[in-house]
């Protein structure tokens, strides 16, 4: 098991968030997601400029095994996407919380922080997860 990043955020669904100095957010899948899905061979990405709704599909990740969406933590306008994992989505299982991010957000309100989960928080749910 990686060790997780203390400035992360996590969801119950597997996305994890990092708030950004210029207020934007970045958002990406767990390190535990990953590994649930193996070897990934293709990200379906939104647009820049799309906005998307809280819990909103806002992309896909394919493995060989399986497919799964990705779903927005808040609502907002995407800023960016990571351009390099559509050649090289396998960067999300090299690198899950670094290079391996996904999309940029900028939030359209406030962040419900409530429905999220600190690094232990997360790390106690999951082990709960494989019992």
């Amino acid at each position: 098991m990686n060790e997780l990043p203390g400035d992360l955020l996590f969801t119950k669904d597997h996305e994890w968030l990092r708030r950004e100095e210029d207020g934007s957010v970045t958002i990406g899948i767990t390190d535990h997601a990953q590994g649930a899905l193996g070897d990934l061979v293709y990200v379906e990405l939104p647009e820049v400029g799309q906005d998307i709704e809280e819990g909103g599909e806002m992309a896909v990740v394919e493995s060989v095994k399986a497919a799964s969406d990705v779903y927005a933590p808040m609502g907002g306008n995407i800023v960016a996407v990571n351009e390099v994992l559509a050649d090289d989505p396998e960067n999300i299982n090299s690198d899950a919380y670094g290079d391996g991010w996904i999309v940029r957000m900028r939030p359209a309100g406030g962040i419900d922080e409530s429905a999220l989960m600190s690094p232990d928080e997360y790390q106690e749910f999951i082990d709960n997860l494989d019992d």
